[in-house]
C-alpha cells in the first residue's frame, strides 16, 4: 500500500484489522505458521528476477550481489526457522527451588501482536523481509514501512506483500517521514527499526508514549584492528570485501582501521591490490566495473565527498582514490592515512567507500581510542595471537565481533545479531529473532489441595519466624 492511496484513516483501519487478526493467530497451530513460511520462501525464489531488477535500479548492485546479500539471507532465515520452529515454540520447563515444592513452572512463548517493521535503504529487501520472517514465525501480524530512498525496491516490496499476504496479516505503507510518524502513533505491540542512532532515538521516544517494546538495529564506527602478527594479504582481502561491498553502505562494514605501525605500509599496499582486483575490471575500477555498487543519493554522495575534502584539507594523505561522478553516483574507493582523530571521518559513521587508516604503537593506545567512542555494532580483530584476541574482546564493548574475519557474522543463523547502547537494542536472526518478537510468559501451576506457600500465611507467630530464619540462612 502507498501513502497516496492510504490516508491516515486507512492506516488506522489496517491496524484495527491486524489487531483482530493477531487474536486469532494466538491459537493458530504452529504447522500453519510453517506452511506460510514455506510458501513464502517459494514465492521469494519465484520473484528472484523482479527483486534483482528493483535493487539494481536503486543501488546498481550486480544481480549476483543481490542474490548474495538480499535474497539468500532471507531464504536462509526462512529455512533455518522452519528447521527449528517446533522446538522454539515448545514451552520451556523450569526447575523449582525447594521453597516452591509442589509447583510446576514453564515459560510459554506467545506472540506480541501487531508489529511495525521500519526498513532501511542500504539492504532494502533483506532488512525488510528478514525481520518479517521472525515476526511471522512468532505468530504476529506486521505493518511494514520500506525506505523511500530506494523507491523501486520499496514499490516491489509493496507489490509482493499485496500479492502474497492478506492485509490483515502483512501490510506495507510506502512514503516519507510523515508516514513513519503516523505509524509510530499507533499503540503497537513491538517496533523493529533498522537505521541510524539519531533516528533510533526518535523511534524510542515515540515507542515510549505507548510503552511499546523495541528492537533497534543501529550502527556506529566499527573498528578493525590489525596487529603485527596478522596475515596481511588475508586480512586485506577480507577487509576489502567487507568494506566496499555495497559501496561501503553496510552498517557492520569496517569503519576505520587501526594497524600496527610495523605492518602499516604492507597492509596498505595489499589492500590497494585487493580492492582493484575484487571490484575492478582488468586492473581498473571505474564506472564500467560490474561488481561495484553506487551511492544511494546525491545528498549522501555530497556528504561523503565533503568528508574527504575536509580530511585532506586538514592534512590527510590519499593512498587510493579514483573517479567521481555525481550524476551517476559513482564514487571510487578512497583510502586515507594521517587522518585527524578530530575529523568527521573519525567522529561520524562513514557509511560509504571511504576507509581511514590509523597506525598505532601499543595495545593500550588501541583500547583507549575505541573506548572513547560510542559502542560500535561490530569489532574486527586480525591477529595470530590468541592473547591479543582475548584482550581486545575483554577490554572493549561491541554488539558483535569477528576474529580474522569481518561482516559474515550477520548471516550466521545461530548467532544473535544486534548492537549495544548506541549501536542498538535487542537481537535478531534465528532463535534470537523469534524471542525478540515473542513474549516469554512465565506460568506457575500450583497443586489444588496443597501449597507450600500456605505455611507462610499470617498470622506471623514465632513458629513462622523460625521457618523464615531457616529460609534466609539455608535456602
Amino acid at each position: 500500500m502507498s501513502a497516496e492511496t492510504n490516508p491516515k484513516t486507512s492506516i488506522s483501519s489496517i491496524f484495527e484489522a491486524q489487531k483482530q487478526k493477531s487474536l486469532t493467530l494466538r491459537i493458530q497451530p504452529i504447522k500453519e505458521r510453517k506452511k506460510l513460511l514455506r510458501e513464502f520462501c517459494k514465492f521469494i525464489l519465484g520473484s528472484r528476477e523482479r527483486i534483482q531488477k528493483a535493487v539494481h535500479q536503486d543501488l546498481k548492485k550486480s544481480y549476483i550481489e543481490v542474490d548474495l546479500s538480499e535474497i539468500y539471507p532471507v531464504v536462509n532465515e526462512i529455512r533455518h526457522t522452519l528447521e527449528h520452529l517446533d522446538d522454539w515454540t515448545q514451552p520451556k520447563k523450569i526447575d523449582a527451588p525447594i521453597t516452591y515444592f509442589g509447583t510446576r513452572s514453564e515459560i510459554k512463548f506467545e506472540p506480541k501482536g501487531v508489529c511495525l517493521i521500519i526498513a532501511p535503504w542500504n539492504y532494502p529487501f533483506s532488512l525488510c523481509f528478514g525481520p518479517l520472517v521472525s515476526c511471522l514465525a512468532a505468530g504476529n501480524t506486521a505493518i511494514i514501512k520500506p525506505s523511500e530512498m530506494t523507491p523501486a525496491t520499496s514499490r516491489l516490496i509493496a507489490e509482493l506483500a499485496n500479492e502474497f499476504f492478506d492485509e490483515s496479516l502483512v501490510s506495507v505503507f510506502e512514503g516519507d517521514q510523515q508516514v513513519s510518524t503516523e505509524l509510530l502513533q499507533l499503540p503497537l505491540d513491538h517496533i523493529f527499526f533498522t537505521g541510524s542512532p539519531a533516528v533510533g532515538k526518535i523511534i524510542m521516544r515515540a515507542a515510549a508514549e505507548n510503552l511499546t517494546s523495541v528492537t533497534l538495529e543501529l550502527g556506529g564506527k566499527s573498528p578493525t584492528i590489525i596487529d603485527e602478527t596478522a596475515l596481511i594479504s588475508t586480512a586485506a582481502k577480507r577487509i576489502a570485501f567487507g568494506k566496499f561491498l555495497n559501496n561501503g553502505q553496510t552498517c557492520i562494514a569496517p569503519d576505520y582501521i587501526l594497524v600496527h605501525e610495523r605492518v602499516k605500509n604492507e597492509f596498505i599496499d595489499s589492500l590497494k591490490k585487493q580492492v582493484i582486483a575484487m571490484f575492478g575490471e582488468e586492473g581498473v575500477l571505474n564506472e564500467d566495473a560490474m561488481s561495484y555498487s553506487r551511492i544511494v543519493s546525491q545528498k549522501h554522495f555530497f556528504r561523503l565527498n565533503q568528508m574527504v575534502k575536509e580530511a585532506v584539507a586538514d592534512g590527510a594523505h590519499v593512498e587510493l582514490s579514483g573517479p567521481l561522478n555525481e550524476s551517476t553516483l559513482f564514487m571510487h574507493p578512497v583510502l586515507l592515512t594521517n587522518v585527524s582523530l578530530k575529523s568527521r571521518l573519525m567522529e561520524e559513521e562513514i557509511f560509504g567507500p571511504i576507509l581511514p587508516i590509523v597506525a598505532y604503537q601499543n595495545e593500550e593506545e588501541v583500547i583507549e581510542m575505541i573506548n572513547r567512542k560510542a559502542k560500535p555494532l561490530a569489532l574486527y580483530v586480525f591477529s595470530e595471537r590468541s592473547s591479543f584476541h582475548k584482550k581486545m574482546l575483554s577490554s572493549t564493548s561491541a554488539g558483535t565481533a569477528c576474529i580474522n574475519e569481518c561482516v559474515i557474522q550477520f548471516t550466521h543463523a545461530n548467532l544473535p545479531f544486534g548492537g549495544v547502547n548506541n549501536s542498538g537494542i535487542g537481537k535478531s536472526h534465528g532463535h534470537a529473532g523469534f524471542l525478540e518478537f515473542s513474549n516469554q510468559k512465565s506460568v506457575l501451576k500450583q497443586l489444588t489441595r496443597f501449597s507450600s506457600m500456605s505455611m507462610m500465611y499470617p498470622p506471623f507467630r514465632p513458629r513462622l519466624k523460625w521457618m523464615v530464619d531457616m529460609m534466609l540462612k539455608f535456602f
